[in-house]
């Protein structure tokens, strides 16, 4: 049986290291507040980067990124303006749209990805080797859902 105690510090080590990462990021200026990208927006061009032809319907999106259909549709509305994503008519359903990503967007993608994969691998690396790297991401990936890892 699970200890419970166990478990609470486990997920208050994981959710307070994660945290204190994102801060530490921030503080970097990982992201790139130059082009108007902040984490969640991020979070959005690395994801349309991972999906088949740089493209997703919303759902499917807001699914992968987890923020809330509402607060995804105006980041998404934000991220058109600025010429990073654009919509198209989804090809398998002409009443549906999908977002895609545009030259700009995945340009900027690319920039913000190699200094966001920097200053992971500087983090990390400052107490973590690459054995325990490795352990650490199969944890991880054992506690997520099979259709997320």
């Amino acid at each position: 049986m699970t200890s419970t105690k166990l478990a609470v510090e486990a997920w208050e080590a994981l959710f307070r290291t994660q945290a204190s990462l994102v801060r530490r990021f921030a503080e970097q200026d990982v992201w790139a507040p130059e082009h108007g990208v902040g984490l969640r927006e991020y979070d959005v061009l690395y994801t349309l980067t991972t999906s088949v032809g740089g493209r997703a319907r919303l759902g499917a999106l807001a699914d992968a990124v987890l923020l809330p259909q509402p607060s995804l549709s105006r980041l998404v509305d934000r991220l058109v303006a600025q010429g990073l994503l654009q919509r198209e008519p989804d090809p398998a359903d002409r009443r549906g749209v999908v977002l895609v990503l545009t030259d700009a967007g995945r340009a900027v993608q690319r920039e913000v990805g190699r200094r966001h994969a920097a200053a992971i691998a500087d983090a990390l690396g400052e107490h973590l080797d690459d054995d325990e790297l490795a352990a650490l991401r199969e944890l991880c990936r054992k506690v997520l859902p099979a259709s997320s890892a």
